[in-house]
This record gives structure tokens, sequence and C-alpha cells, in this order.
């Protein structure tokens, strides 16, 4: 099972998205505690890839794929036409110099929803994988 979505706007593109992990839910039977993890996760991935990536360029996709790994996996990888950034250069929004800062929690969000985080093509692309 595969699912794709390409969206250049985030206004009317996050409900298409939102819909499609509400679908998958149901075709998979993802558990009520994973969902949100799901939902907050990807919701998160594809907002970063939008404004951060795109630099909110509607001339741009975020294409986001949901892919079911074996029985108990699913992968959503979400992918920018950004230029990129390092994801291990990031501050820790739990420090309390960060505290106040706007933004930057995004990845940290991802990393603790999730069951793996990679990013490859230098940040352009993220890949998450919950056990569902």
């Amino acid at each position: 099972m595969e699912t794709v979505i390409e969206i250049n706007e985030i206004v009317e593109g996050m409900p298409i998205v939102e819909a499609a992990i509400d679908k998958i839910r149901h075709d998979l039977n993802i558990r009520e505690e994973v969902f949100g993890n799901v939902l907050i996760a990807v919701t998160e991935a594809v907002n970063n890839a939008y404004y951060h990536g795109n630099k909110g360029d509607s001339n741009k996709t975020v294409k986001v794929s949901f892919i079911k790994l074996g029985q108990y996996r699913l992968a959503v990888v979400v992918c920018d036409q950004g230029e990129g950034f390092d994801p291990d250069n990031l501050d820790d929004p739990t420090e309390p110099e960060n505290i106040e800062k706007e933004g930057g929690r995004g990845v940290f969000l991802m990393r603790n929803l999730c069951d793996k985080l990679s990013f490859s093509e230098g940040g352009k692309v993220v890949e998450l994988n919950f056990n569902i």
C-alpha cells in the first residue's frame, strides 16, 4: 500500500494530508495511541517542508508518501523542493535559553513522536517510521 499526495499551498493542502492520515488510520487499523503521534509528527513535517524548505513558495510542491512496511509499520516520507538544512545542527528547544525562541520545535516533536526518524538529500527529505 502506498498513497502519494502533492501539495503546493498549506491552507488548502493540509486538510488533504489530514484526511489521508485519517483514511490510512482506518485502512491500517492504527492504534488510537499511535494515531495522535502520526497526525502531529506528519503535520509538523509537512509544515516544516512548506514554510522552511519551500519558503512558502506555492510554485514548489511538498510531496507526502504513506507506505505500509510489513504488517505493523508505516513510513511517511515528506519531500520539499528547498535547499535543505542540517538536522543535526539545531538548537535544543528544551534548553532554557531556547524556550522563548519562536520555532525550532518541529524536528524535536518528530523525533519524540515517531519510532524512527531519518533525513536525506541534505535535509530535503524526511522519513518518519511508526510502529502501528
